[in-house]
């Protein structure tokens, strides 16, 4: 891969680095970030006192480290902006979502025999567009293989008897994208957090009724958790992936009543899915509309062994945590006033779902969906991934297992013998000083930790490849 080459300008660069006096102190703190690739720099002290006689005991400046500056590691979800902390996101995610299914991280094994569904929820058509279609035995179809296809409104037949391959660039455009509904498209995607907890409050009437429980006696049966993300499909409206799992009242360390069967959960979703639905401000150009889930409701049963395992659902579920928008040829930041959306480097797709954004976001009757701080996200603005509070362990509990860990590992500086330690503060002040490396110290930190090597820079006008 070409990113993976290293030129003889980049080697230089890492000499230089590496040629330092203080480098094994500079490497030791790149290994502590975990190899980020976007650090956070601060400058600051801190100071341990005795409450009680108020002696300062200990200080610790920055301007010991290396550049008179401390890293920390960004702790981005995203991995379109570094790899690094994206994966250690990814596999806190794969543990809380597979305790939630297997048991651990404080989560009893019982949990295991609870019945649990893998659900997707996706989105409803605003238009054809390139898809790959893969049926049985992993054939490859026709896209859209129409005969005799009449020519739409625009003088497009709206047709492809193409085999595209995953790669292809063509997936999720329009056949003909002035047919497309674009405005439908953003406005789902602004509303996909409503619709998703109108679907639960659905799912858990259907429950009751079918169990024949009031509300109150529903509660005190069984209880419903679950754990969700969002993806971006290739057209740039998003479709959900839960867990949803079966308990008894307390959570998961109480078994669910037995008529909560896997049965009874996939009549539930179905119909939930079915019944529920949003309805789109209107203005009066573009009257309201009603937004619904798309035909495509996927239902599977979650199990120790067999087709759906706990750990692959918890992979896949981990897997999309770290991705957003940016998959499907948009930005992953937000815009800037100066941007020029005709220069940006999106796809042709995507800048017609920004460019929809912004001309219903600049009215006051979609003001409340906040379309233009969320173009980027081509109109979704809800959390990606999110989980019921007893399903599982959370994400701040394992990033605290592992703080006490390390320190436990590297205790640093200790009161001196016979000190009550809980009479001591740390009193710290910390100012941001700047954030990311150099392309030499991205190169050795990514040699010494393992990482993926960082792409080239762009280049420049006037300069070459």
């Amino acid at each position: 891969m070409p990113h993976a080459v290293i030129t003889p300008q980049d080697a230089r660069l890492m000499a230089k680095i590496i040629d330092r006096p203080d480098f094994e102190r500079w490497a030791a703190r790149a290994r502590t970030t975990g190899g980020c690739s976007q650090p956070v720099f601060l400058t600051g002290t801190v100071e341990h006192v005795h409450t009680g006689t108020g002696e300062l005991l200990h200080t610790y400046s920055t301007d010991s480290e290396p550049d008179g500056a401390l890293p920390v590691a960004c702790k981005t979800r995203r991995a379109s902006r570094c790899a690094a902390c994206a994966e250690l996101y990814r596999a806190d995610t794969y543990q809380l979502i597979r305790a939630g299914l297997a048991g651990g991280k404080g989560v009893p094994e019982t949990v295991a025999a609870h019945p649990a569904a893998f659900v997707t929820l996706t989105a409803p058509s605003f238009g054809a567009v390139h898809a790959r279609r893969v049926r049985n035995a992993g054939r490859v179809e026709r896209c859209h293989p129409r005969r005799n296809a009449a020519p739409c409104p625009h003088g497009v037949v709206a047709s492809c008897g193409a085999r595209h391959n995953d790669d292809d660039s063509r997936l999720g455009e329009p056949l003909c994208p002035d047919c497309y509904d674009y405005a439908g498209s953003v406005l789902f995607n602004a509303m996909a957090p409503e619709l998703w907890r109108r679907f639960t409050l659905a799912l858990r009437r259907y429950l009751a009724k079918a169990a024949g429980l009031t509300h109150n006696e529903f509660r005190e049966n069984l209880a419903v958790s679950f754990a969700k993300v969002a993806e971006y499909q290739r057209r740039g409206v998003v479709h959900f992936h839960a867990v949803i799992r079966f308990d008894g009242p307390d959570g998961p360390a109480t078994s669910p009543p037995g008529w909560a069967t896997l049965g009874l959960l996939d009549d539930a979703v179905r119909h939930a899915a079915d019944a529920v639905s949003v309805t789109t401000p209107g203005t009066p150009a573009m009257p309201a509309r009603s937004l619904a889930w798309g035909s495509q409701v996927d239902v599977r049963a979650i199990t120790s062994s067999g087709a759906l395992t706990q750990q692959a659902v918890a992979g896949y579920i981990a897997k999309y945590a770290t991705k957003a928008a940016e998959c499907v040829g948009t930005l992953d930041r937000r815009l800037d006033h100066a941007d020029d959306l005709a220069k940006l480097p999106v796809t042709p797709h995507a800048r017609r779902l920004i460019s929809e954004c912004l001309t219903l976001g600049a009215l006051d009757e979609f003001a409340d969906l906040r379309l233009v701080q969320w173009a980027h996200m081509l109109g979704f603005r809800g959390h990606f991934s999110t989980k019921s509070r007893q399903y599982s362990t959370t994400l701040g509990a394992l990033r605290q297992a592992r703080i006490d860990f390390v320190r436990e590992q590297f205790p640093g500086w200790q009161p001196p013998h016979g000190q009550d330690p809980d009479l001591i503060s740390a009193i710290g002040e910390w100012r941001f000083h700047s954030q990311g490396l150099t392309r030499g110290e991205a190169l050795v930190t990514a040699a010494l930790t393992g990482r993926p090597l960082p792409p080239p820079p762009a280049p420049t006008n006037g300069s070459s490849a």
